[in-house]
């Protein structure tokens, strides 16, 4: 008899990167380019039929739409590439498939044609519910256009949403934060994401902070919007699955999730990337050297080859982040005696710091650890 084999999975993530307008704090590569948007789609799908082997006909567990603004696409676009998919890989029995999207594109029109289509999940970034700071991030939506995007959605059979929320906007109060927080809970949606607001250098936000036109607020501060973040939300029964995340129970990303437990995922489209379990690989960051490169035959890509320690320095970049953490039996199979001697050495001075735990064979941040987390990450780097 032979034996059984075990199936594997993978993601595709698709990146659209188009945007009506760029906003003000955003550093991710976009484009206003819209003439370009049907020439970049004849790209993205033969790409996408090209790159078949890359995850050696695994079952894909989740596609993600990416962006930019996945929803600026026209609906035979978003079809089409849809279709291109379906009809050249493996698609798992229940897969997720998720589209981010502007709140002011999900009209019920929108939504109605979309629940057509594979999607099952939509991630929407509202990210303030603040009508000045949507103002001064450059957002194109308002606060009452978000709430009725969301209404939308559900109204719609949409039964998994998820929405972005930014934290220590400028000059902004606790009070106003706590107000964001309610409002984001009020609309019950299925998972919340919340960043840390990040001045990006070549920014809008970034030059505005220069000349002074607001504070930044202090690390205190921040730290007291997290503390916030946290309470509100898990006292709204979410479950703070990683850093960054929280979700209902069984509504947590399984793509996120996929690249913090190191699946394969495939990336399409310009600026994406992907990754295999020992190289991970971009695209070039330029739309119409992206389509060049596709028309002539050329995956314009650059392709880095993991080395052990580099391939254990992304699994704990990752995995600490989660609030399941590090399987220490699975670190032993995976990575030599000495790295794992090296990790339980870095590990154990965090313990004892109160900082790191180790329960039910995983290690993992505690409450104390969780608010530190980059320079607790930092201790068990390989270097």
């Amino acid at each position: 008899m032979q034996p059984k084999r075990v199936q594997k999975v993978a993601g595709i993530y698709i990146h659209i990167p188009f945007c009506k307008r760029r906003c003000n704090y955003c550093a991710f590569y976009s484009s206003t380019l819209y003439n370009m948007q049907e020439k970049y789609v004849d790209a993205l799908c033969r790409e996408i039929v090209e790159r078949k082997e890359y995850l050696n006909e695994e079952a894909i567990e989740t596609i993600y739409f990416g962006g930019g603004t996945p929803s600026t696409l026209t609906i035979a676009q978003l079809q089409r590439i849809c279709s291109t998919v379906y009809a050249t890989y493996r698609i798992s029995e229940n897969p997720e498939v998720t589209i981010e999207c502007n709140p002011d594109d999900l009209t019920e029109e929108f939504l109605s044609v979309l629940r057509t289509m594979p999607f099952n999940r939509i991630s929407m970034g509202i990210q303030s519910f603040n009508d000045i700071q949507l103002k001064r991030l450059g957002r194109r939506h308002n606060a009452e256009k978000a709430r009725q995007a969301v209404k939308n959605a559900r109204e719609a059979g949409f039964l998994n949403i998820s929405i972005d929320l930014i934290f220590a906007l400028p000059g902004s109060t606790a009070e106003e934060w706590q107000n964001d927080l309610e409002s984001a809970i009020e609309l019950k949606p299925d998972h919340i994401s919340a960043y840390n607001l990040m001045y990006e250098e070549g920014t809008p936000l970034y030059r505005a902070l220069q000349r002074g036109d607001f504070r930044e607020l202090s690390e205190e501060e921040n730290v007291k919007q997290f503390e916030m973040l946290i309470e509100n939300i898990k006292k709204a029964g979410y479950r703070h699955y990683e850093i960054s995340n929280f979700a209902m129970p069984g509504k947590e990303s399984r793509h996120n999730s996929s690249y913090w437990n190191g699946t394969p995922y495939l990336g399409c489209g310009a600026a994406a990337h992907s990754y295999n379990g020992t190289s991970r690989q971009w695209n070039i960051a330029d739309i119409k050297e992206y389509i060049k490169g596709i028309e002539n035959g050329e995956h314009n890509c650059e392709i880095e080859h993991l080395s052990e320690g580099e391939r254990y320095n992304d699994t704990i970049l990752t995995r600490l982040r989660t609030a399941d953490g590090i399987p220490l039996e699975w670190m032993k199979e995976r990575f030599s005696a000495r790295l794992n001697a090296y990790m339980l050495r870095a590990a154990g001075k965090e313990i004892a710091l109160g900082n790191l735990k180790e329960e039910n064979g995983h290690l993992s941040l505690t409450e104390k650890g969780i608010f530190i987390s980059d320079a607790v990450i930092r201790e068990l780097i390989y270097v």
